[in-house]
């Protein structure tokens, strides 16, 4: 049996019989993060201040080459939750729930809550962050859950500036006045894109969270227990105490790389700022940004990034103070990529690998290797087969992704020949595959899936930054056919 670990469940043997104890059942430690790209300091970006994560990299596998269903939200975290790719969930944007279509599947958390796990979610594991505002708890799904979900308040803003500026938004966009303009604290207020309060950890959203996930950990100590932590930062608005936006110099950041479109890329490929343009007041409606939000901006991501950072080291720490990392899987990733200025976009929700590619850290007890790297092409539906196997536990007929424990001892051996990833721009669908060098992507309208609309090639070996469109070259002709093919034979052409 192809398996890391094999852990014995039958409990209830043991003593009776004068038997040699049995090992007991790994927990979970599920780490999500909203909106982080593969920037740190594990990957290679030293100018990122990631000490907490860069130290758990360095007991953990880490997956260069790893990617996303669906580069937003709700559409990548159903992906990734139940095994299952866009065209089976149906869900591509982020107000459908999977269970519409899946009424009856059996998501990753439920399936270890069927099998004896206690099951807990905190902050953003599935779509929506807070129990009344936006989404509120709609996307939720209790069926997965030992427990209800924790949700944290809405409220972004801290400074004078900041909070002036929610209340005014607040009350034109719900119609407010006079004492009721306090009520912006319990609604989705989106004013400035960044803020920096001197304020302690625990005063924003993810340190909260963070206390009662170590509160968590303590409570379910000794029985098996599946715990989801899901972050909000990096996510807009950039908002983070002031401490970890003193880590960073503006001045020094690189602006964005390339800054425009890729050459002879179709208008399809790159949609609206939609999560930036319109939603915030310190952005205009039209135009390029200037240099020095551009600079504001990136700052912002950065320390977001750093604060969050921080909060996982608390989280991991408690881990280690009450002696469970030692049976403790951990797996941490991002939903998706995010673009800071590249390719003239903002945010995600393309089929570039900015958008596409993501952290992914996968650390469990007893594996041959930790603190090293591997190229293989994994994909999110591969997390739930990997965290059954690692656990022992059956596999689901439906799942649409393959286990990856095998990389965890051979980090070098041979795997998938390509990834998948989707994107929707208004009535087009883009289908992307990612092999080892090329990022392929057919356009095609929705309601006509036979037929192309646009092509993009980018040949990410000479083209790292995806620059130059080389679909319509005479001579990348057959290339386009070999992918094309691999396209259209899907996931199962690609297992290895």
């Amino acid at each position: 049996m192809n398996r890391l670990l094999v852990f014995v469940t039958l409990l209830g043997l043991v003593g009776s019989t004068g038997a040699t104890p049995v090992t007991p059942r790994p927990n979970v430690l599920f780490i999500a993060v909203d909106d982080l790209r593969p920037e740190l300091g594990c990957y290679g970006k030293t100018q990122v201040r990631s000490p907490n994560l860069d130290r758990l990299a360095a007991r953990a596998v880490v997956f260069n080459r790893a990617y996303c269903q669906y580069a937003s939200c709700c559409p990548s975290r159903s992906s990734l939750l139940t095994g299952m790719r866009p065209d089976a969930t149906g869900v591509f944007g982020n107000n459908t729930h999977f269970r519409k279509k899946l009424p009856d599947v059996v998501t990753l958390p439920q399936l270890f809550k069927e099998h004896g796990y206690v099951t807990r979610s905190l902050g953003k594991i599935f779509h929506g962050a807070f129990e009344t505002a936006y989404v509120g708890t709609a996307f939720h799904d209790p069926r997965s859950w030992s427990a209800p979900a924790w949700l944290g308040s809405p409220r972004y803003y801290f400074t004078p500036a900041g909070i002036e500026a929610a209340r005014q938004v607040y009350g034109r966009k719900f119609k407010k006045s006079g004492a009721e303009l306090e009520g912006w604290t319990t609604e989705f207020v989106q004013a400035l894109t960044t803020e920096a309060p001197d304020v302690p950890d625990t005063t924003l959203y993810d340190g909260q969270m963070t206390e009662r996930a170590i509160a968590t950990l303590g409570e379910l100590k000794g029985r098996p227990f599946f715990l989801a932590v899901g972050y909000t930062k990096p996510h807009l608005p950039f908002v983070a105490p002031k401490k970890y936006w003193d880590l960073y110099d503006r001045a020094r950041f690189a602006l964005p790389d390339p800054a425009n479109a890729p050459k002879d890329a179709p208008p399809v490929a790159l949609p609206p700022w939609g999560e930036l343009r319109g939603q915030y007041t310190d952005i205009p409606r039209q135009g390029p940004l200037s240099e020095a939000k551009t600079r504001e901006l990136i700052h912002g991501y950065h320390a977001c990034v750093s604060y969050v950072d921080a909060q996982i080291g608390r989280l991991l720490g408690e881990l280690d103070r009450l002696d469970l990392r030692k049976n403790t899987i951990i797996v941490l990733w991002g939903d998706h990529g995010w673009h800071l200025g590249e390719q003239n976009h903002w945010a995600k929700q393309t089929a570039f690998e900015l958008a596409a590619r993501v952290p992914l850290f996968v650390s469990a007890p007893g594996q041959k290797n930790a603190g090293v790297k591997t190229d293989a092409l994994v994909e999110f539906v591969d997390v739930y087969p990997t965290l059954c196997e690692l656990a022992g536990l059956p596999l689901p007929e439906n799942l649409e992704g393959i286990s990856f424990v095998p990389l965890l001892n051979a980090p070098d051996k041979p795997w998938k020949t390509a990834a998948f990833t989707q994107v929707v721009h208004g009535a087009a669908m883009g289908d992307s595959v990612r092999t080892t060098r090329y990022r392929f992507t057919r356009w095609h309208p929705i309601k006509t899936p036979g037929e192309t609309a646009a092509l993009e090639l980018y040949d990410l070996g000479a083209d790292p930054a995806e620059r130059e469109n080389l679909a319509a070259r005479p001579e990348h002709a057959a290339l386009v056919r070999q992918l094309t093919a691999t396209l259209e034979s899907g996931w199962r052409g690609a297992r290895p």
